[in-house]
């Protein structure tokens, strides 16, 4: 029984990459011993070099895809998938636990060596600290997963009693990542010294600005839903354990690193919409050489990735089909559409800019800059994808009519064949700074003042072609302040790994993703009766009246209502069910 824990709890799977080659992933070292491996501080830096290889991004690693994590079928993107419709169930197995607890467990055997090492510590102390940073990585990853799960901070063997004791509760996972992070940051360097070889790898802002993420998750978490997920630990999830009120404090040092990373001098917004015609927000998300976009950017231009996955094309390509899928799994939702504000920055049911639906491109004029960046405007044929947008359904040209160009590269299938594209793979990066401070401070206060707008979603809003946004502004429209920052969220982080994170800890997951899923207007516009763009005969759902920017019209019906049935206990997901065979003391998640 210990051997089958050992085995699929806490396999060990550590590779270790080049000290020369950041690209380069070498076999496991199965000769050596774990920690006696590590006789050097250029053993310390190999190794922690692949911590990095850990995160999902664009290369699959352990059969894990990231395209798990791109926000598919959440309600701003027209494509259903099971987990947003509810559709989520107890599994023998999941890779997202076991997985991480294999990298804890090399994050753990490095720590352990340095303990041992009887070197100079203070050259190794850099790989220590991200040691550590990893070990709250992979944590916290499993918190927002599972919630409470067992927390892992030594190489175990066969007979360490936490392969076989109870989960931790959340907020005692919490107090580990949060230590471990603290225990990290003093010893990670700044950007400026960081070598251009290792640009992408852990900063000490880096870490404070993940800091800021976990600390802006868990405040809304607890202050939103509460311990509904909890359990009592004894027969269903991990119970309550060391809880407490901790909204106010999370949300004051949230604000305190978002505040420091803002005016570190060492990132800022990628801006460059003069030379790109205002496709900035097109080109970031696909930038590699100069070929890469009409201006010649590269990726030294980029200063807003603040953690990041390196890939190059002559090195390490994505290997992933990652243009083709992303064009159609985020593609956009009805919803979706609509939230983008008009170019007065208001939104579409408020604004006379709005010009309505009548014609394809209607919709797209005096718009947030990012709606073109990200969706095709399918009758100008707007850079750098081309060709019209047809509703006929499966295999036809569109299921929705819209395709998304965010993630796609620039002339795709010329520029860069499928599997090849090489962008480099944002885990942190400002914008995402920038929108914590902001909604950290009006959780926290219940308001903003319109100079901390300006030193953060408005340097958003800017690049985006929209106004500033200001209390008067907001008073002065019937606007809502919370609901316009949670839009900026919305948008900003769109495809980037944060909706289904963000519905949750809001609490109000149920009420969005249980509403039916909506695609192109039909009514009044150039699609009504109109054989050679439009078949009704390929959506199975038919129509739906919904309320749009220009009132209540029919509109293509992707997935109804009835096909959605999301609950508080999907919130998390299951304990894969061999882990609780093998360890009786672990028992499931409410409501499984």
């Amino acid at each position: 029984m210990k051997n089958k824990v050992l085995t699929l709890m806490l396999s060990s799977v550590l590779l270790f990459s080049s000290c020369q080659n950041d690209y380069l992933e070498l076999d496991p070292l199965d000769a050596q011993t774990e920690a006696s491996y590590f006789r050097s501080t250029a053993d310390f830096k190999a190794a922690s070099n692949d911590f990095y290889n850990k995160m999902i991004s664009w290369k699959a690693i352990n059969s894990s895809s990231v395209f798990s994590f791109m926000d598919f079928g959440t309600d701003l993107t027209s494509l259903a998938q099971e987990e947003g419709r509810g559709n989520i169930i107890a599994t023998n197995s999941d890779i997202y636990w076991t997985n991480p607890y294999k990298y804890i467990r090399a994050n753990n055997i490095l720590l352990k060596a340095a303990e041992q090492y009887t070197g100079d510590k203070t050259a190794i102390a850099q790989y220590v600290a991200a040691a550590k940073f990893f070990r709250a990585w992979h944590h916290f990853f499993l918190l927002k997963r599972f919630g409470g799960v067992p927390i892992v901070t030594t190489v175990v063997d066969i007979n360490d009693a936490v392969l076989y004791g109870k989960r931790n509760s959340r907020y005692e996972v919490m107090k580990q990542i949060i230590r471990d992070l603290d225990e990290a940051i003093p010893n990670l360097p700044t950007e400026q010294n960081i070598s251009s070889a290792d640009k992408g790898h852990l900063s000490n802002w880096a870490a404070k600005a993940f800091k800021a993420r976990v600390l802006l998750y868990e405040a809304t978490w607890e202050k939103y839903v509460g311990n509904t997920t909890d359990g009592d630990g004894t027969s269903t999830g991990a119970g309550t354990a060391e809880s407490s009120s901790n909204v106010n404090a999370y949300l004051q040092e949230a604000i305190a690193l978002t505040k420091e990373v803002m005016t570190s001098g060492g990132y800022q917004l990628w801006n460059y919409n003069t030379p790109l015609n205002n496709f900035s927000m097109c080109y970031l998300f696909n930038l590699e050489d100069a070929g890469s976009n009409p201006a010649g950017l590269d990726k030294g231009t980029n200063k807003e990735y603040i953690l990041y996955n390196k890939y190059d094309f002559g090195l390490l390509q994505g290997g992933i089909n990652l243009s083709h899928t992303v064009s159609s799994r985020l593609a956009p939702s009805r919803k979706f559409m609509d939230m983008f504000l008009c170019s007065d920055g208001l939104p579409v049911n408020k604004s006379p800019l709005f010009q309505g639906y009548q014609h394809v491109q209607d919709e797209y004029k005096n718009r947030d800059y990012r709606l073109t960046s990200y969706f095709v405007d399918a009758a100008t044929d707007a850079p750098p994808v081309q060709g019209a947008i047809k509703l006929f359904g499966p295999g036809g040209d569109s299921g929705s009519g819209y395709a998304n160009r965010k993630f796609r590269s620039y002339k795709y299938g010329t520029y860069r064949a499928a599997n090849t594209e090489s962008q480099d793979f944002a885990q942190i990066r400002l914008a995402e700074v920038y929108l914590i401070y902001a909604e950290a401070l009006f959780e926290l206060n219940g308001a903003i003042s319109d100079a901390e707008l300006n030193e953060s979603i408005n340097l958003i809003r800017q690049r985006a072609g929209l106004p500033a946004l200001t209390n008067a502004f907001v008073t002065a429209n019937g606007l809502n302040m919370q609901e316009e920052i949670r839009r900026e969220r919305a948008i900003e982080l769109f495809g980037e790994n944060s909706r289904y994170d963000d519905l949750k800890r809001w609490g109000i997951a149920e009420q969005e993703l249980n509403q039916p899923i909506v695609g192109s207007v039909i009514q009044g516009t150039d699609y009504e009766g109109n054989a050679n763009i439009y078949k009704p005969a390929s959506y199975p759902y038919g129509e739906i009246s919904v309320d749009t920017g220009k009132g209540n019209l029919r509109a293509l019906l992707l997935d109804p209502a009835s096909n959605r049935n999301f609950q508080r206990k999907h919130y998390l997901f299951p304990i894969p069910l061999t882990q609780i065979q093998l360890n009786g003391k672990l028992v499931q998640n409410p409501g499984y």
